[in-house]
């Protein structure tokens, strides 16, 4: 595990990356997390008393990488841009876990199952973080509905996504 404390920055104008915040890893700090490593990775551990897990830190080209802060994290440390941060971190070799309800209403509908499993990893996560994110119980299931349908109809989450929009903009 490290420590470190370190400023919460925000990117003014950095391509897709404009408005976000987030924390700088030195090189140094990366090499004691993963030692070699130049790609992303998934660390967990404290920022200030806030317990994070399964949050991906990204090389900048530099050495060092960044954590992107987003708005739980900050809600959580109750700390915005240009607030000192204690970094406790380790990396978080534990695989991601798939939302127990949306999979069990996969298992219910077996072309959206089976579609879902053709997709990668990365994607399959997407839909269950996406459903995970949702703050309220209803919400939740709204999601789980939406996705098990367009799994069906073989969209992929950003398919869904454009998908949903487009009906509400009618």
């Amino acid at each position: 595990m490290i420590h470190y404390s370190t400023s919460i920055l925000k990117f003014d104008s950095q391509g897709e990356k404009t408005g976000w915040t987030y924390i700088v890893l030195p090189g140094d700090i990366v090499q004691q997390l993963k030692l070699g490593n130049k790609k992303t990775f998934r660390v967990k551990g404290l920022l200030d008393n806030f317990p994070i897990k399964q949050v991906a830190v990204m090389p900048m080209g530099d050495g060092s990488f960044i954590l992107p802060i987003n708005a739980t994290m900050r809600k959580g440390t109750k700390k915005s841009k240009g607030a000192i941060l204690k970094v406790q971190l380790t990396e978080d070799k534990d695989k991601y876990q798939l939302n127990e309800t949306f999979v069990t209403c996969l298992g219910d509908e077996p072309k959206a199952f089976s579609f879902f499993k053709s997709l990668p990893v990365s994607h399959q996560n997407y839909f269950s973080k996406w459903i995970e994110a949702a703050k309220t119980e209803t919400t939740q299931a709204k999601r789980i509905t939406m996705a098990v349908n367009a799994l069906a109809k073989k969209m992929g989450y950003p398919e869904m996504l454009r998908w949903e929009k487009a009906k509400k903009d009618f």
